[in-house]
């Protein structure tokens, strides 16, 4: 049985970046700019706002240091971005970003894909850019995909996301967000996972992120905010899903994330009404469409 009491929640919106990845039309420069803007003033404390992978991979947003430079920066908003190396680093740092996200995967196969390196070879890639990161003076955020299912292997164990998750952390990493990148998780699945990790990490250092293929989401964020987790990624109408997870859905909408959180009387400082008139302005400067996107995803 739940026992949630209430409490403050970070929201960590990841739209921009998560979001937009994977859309094959391309959202020009000003509007991406326009709608961190507008997010930016909705109460949102934390907006990755984009990604310095190669513009090769990740075609979407070729325009990443565009973007950086464009945006007007609020105070207390933190304006983070995705970095797989060191040369996307400095790209990074040249774009002044207030935390630097690096990542990986928790199982090979998934790895292989999505960094095209082995989980062995991209220890070493990553320590160097989270120390260089943190020399510059900024945070280091990790991100653990395929923590509770990989595309081709199935199920990945717990001690290979505990591992994963214990390296990244001894790097300098403030905080490591675990992604169910396929939205295969489900709630005695998620108890499960956390029970093992909270053994070995403090929940203030954990983060969860959701995708949401079975519309579980929100289900497995009620279970992990009763097991202490207190921040978790979301995107804004459920804009999102991986390049190398073939048919998984978006992620857990930032809108959904809020009506949970406020029926449980759970603070995030976040508008909602500002939020949902971001998304339709989005919507129309875009082109996209947020709504329909899967369970209760409708833009009022």
């Amino acid at each position: 049985m739940l026992d949630i009491s209430p409490g403050h929640i970070r929201v960590v919106e990841v739209g921009p970046r998560d979001g937009l990845q994977n859309e094959a039309q391309f959202v020009q420069t000003k509007d991406k700019i326009a709608w961190i803007n507008q997010l930016s003033r909705t109460g949102i404390p934390y907006i990755e706002i984009t990604s310095f992978v190669h513009p090769k991979w990740i075609p979407a947003l070729a325009d990443a240091s565009e973007v950086a430079a464009g945006i007007e920066r609020v105070p207390g908003v933190t304006y983070a971005a995705l970095v797989p190396n060191a040369r996307g680093l400095e790209r990074a740092l040249a774009a002044d970003v207030d935390e630097v996200s690096i990542f990986m995967s928790a199982s090979e196969s998934h790895n292989q894909r999505n960094i095209n390196k082995s989980l062995a070879d991209t220890f070493p890639i990553l320590e160097e850019t989270a120390q260089a990161a943190l020399a510059a003076g900024k945070t280091v955020r990790g991100y653990v995909s395929t923590v509770f299912g990989c595309p081709d292997e199935g199920s990945v164990s717990i001690e290979a996301v505990i591992r994963v998750t214990q390296r990244l952390l001894e790097m300098g990493v403030r905080e490591v967000s675990l992604g169910d990148t396929i939205g295969v998780a489900h709630p005695g699945q998620v108890r499960d996972v956390l029970e093992a990790l909270l053994k070995h990490f403090p929940a203030n250092r954990l983060a969860m992120h959701f995708h949401d293929t079975y519309g579980m989401a929100l289900a497995n964020t009620l279970v992990a905010l009763d097991m202490g987790i207190s921040t978790f990624d979301s995107s804004l109408g459920g804009l999102g899903g991986c390049p190398y997870a073939p048919g998984a859905s978006g992620n857990m909408a930032t809108e959904d994330l809020l009506y949970l959180l406020e029926g449980l009387q759970m603070t995030t400082g976040i508008d909602r009404d500002q939020l949902l008139a971001c998304a339709r302005l989005f919507e129309v400067n875009s082109g996209l469409t947020l709504c329909n996107r899967g369970p209760n995803r409708k833009i009022e």
